[in-house]
């Protein structure tokens, strides 16, 4: 209710910002352009994560993952990590936000350790995990298409050497605040049999469908949305009561939309001159770290997409659009809405029953964004 209060509050400023003419319509209808189709990707993707949820797919990929982990929670994890990172990586940090959450909590509880540990690392990875390539995070869309529209292998070569900084830095941090939690030893609970078979089978063969279809160069909107109608209508057959509005993240929808406009508001009265000002020029490496700086400020103030928005105007070449990328990927790990993959993560843990210590996360965030960020922009400028 509270970020439903606090986007509803955002999106009237954005409105009056339309209506008196502070924002030009046409910015906002050029605005509304460019963000319709992720907005419409995360209703999708979130309608088609809680049916097969409710199918009980995330449990039948669970109790296979405590089978692998052959009783050991640390390989458990190294499993997470891998299945987090390549979600990530290939698939985006939303999708990583949305079906891996699931699964690592059902895991947790099946193997009787708390999820917080690897929760954290779920949201954690879908953040810093999304540089490598264009597809991982739409700011690097963006950004690719500033560059020219470079290939994914050329964009990788770039972002290489960073991406795995930003990868490896928060995951020391995690094993050595949870180094209790990760190391030892478990007992997996009997695997229940799914209610509905038919509902399994078809939840899972969407899924597995969709992954691919989601890295396949298609607009990621249109298989999302493919597959949410699919699972809606079988649903609406075989289990009718779970087809309800409450499947739309509303409070989610409207904060960033609030944000958006809010942010190109901002826009629309200097703000990219007021913050060239401040963070000035140059590609040297304390350049580079304010730009990155900036960019993980400005996506823990509002959002990474509108911080990246709002600074790409004022990157001016291609190291320093690096930098901001750096800044506004790895660096949204202390706020709730620090991007849509921390606000799709949250409503999972929701619907999960699990309860998150924002201010304990937050600190969390303290240590390692500057960490991971700075460090990430360190070896880029090392080795570019």
């Amino acid at each position: 209710m509270r970020s439903l209060l606090v986007g509803a509050a955002l999106l009237v400023v954005g409105l009056l910002a339309v209506l008196t003419g502070v924002l030009p319509t046409s910015d906002a209808l050029e605005l509304v352009e460019r963000v319709w189709p992720i907005l419409l990707f995360v209703v999708a993707i979130t309608v088609v994560t809680e049916l097969a949820a409710d199918a009980g797919l995330f449990r039948a990929v669970a109790e296979r993952l405590a089978r692998w982990g052959r009783r050991r929670t640390l390989v458990l994890w190294l499993l997470i990590i891998v299945l987090a990172t390549a979600s990530t990586v290939f698939l985006s940090l939303d999708t990583t936000a949305v079906l891996l959450t699931p699964v690592v909590v059902v895991l947790a509880r099946h193997i009787g350790v708390s999820p917080i540990p690897f929760a954290l690392t779920t949201v954690w990875l879908a953040n810093t995990g999304s540089l490598l390539l264009p597809v991982s995070n739409l700011t690097n869309l963006l950004a690719q298409h500033e560059l020219d529209g470079v290939d994914p292998a050329t964009f990788a070569s770039v972002t290489a050497v960073p991406a795995l900084v930003a990868v490896v830095v928060p995951l020391v941090i995690v094993f050595v605040v949870y180094r209790r939690d990760l190391v030892g030893t478990y007992e997996p609970e009997t695997a229940e049999p799914a209610a509905d078979r038919i509902l399994l089978t078809i939840s899972g063969i969407v899924i597995v469908l969709l992954v691919p279809a989601l890295v396949s160069g298609v607009e990621v909107w249109l298989p999302a949305t493919i597959a949410a109608v699919v699972l809606l209508a079988v649903f609406a057959v075989r289990r009718p009561a779970v087809v309800r509005p409450n499947l739309v993240p509303w409070s989610l929808l409207v904060m960033a939309s609030g944000l958006f406009l809010v942010v190109e508001a901002g826009h629309a009265l200097g703000l990219a001159d007021l913050l060239g000002r401040v963070i000035g020029s140059g590609d040297d490496l304390g350049s580079l770290l304010g730009v990155a700086g900036a960019g993980a400020l400005g996506a823990n103030v509002a959002n990474n997409l509108p911080a990246y928005l709002a600074l790409e105007p004022i990157a001016g070449s291609p190291e320093r659009l690096v930098a901001l990328l750096i800044g506004v990927n790895a660096g949204p790990l202390i706020t709730p809405w620090a991007s849509l993959a921390t606000l799709l993560w949250h409503e999972r843990l929701k619907a999960e029953g699990v309860e998150i210590s924002w201010p304990r996360y937050a600190l969390l965030g303290l240590v390692a964004a500057p960490l991971t960020v700075g460090l990430a922009v360190v070896a880029f400028a090392l080795t570019r």
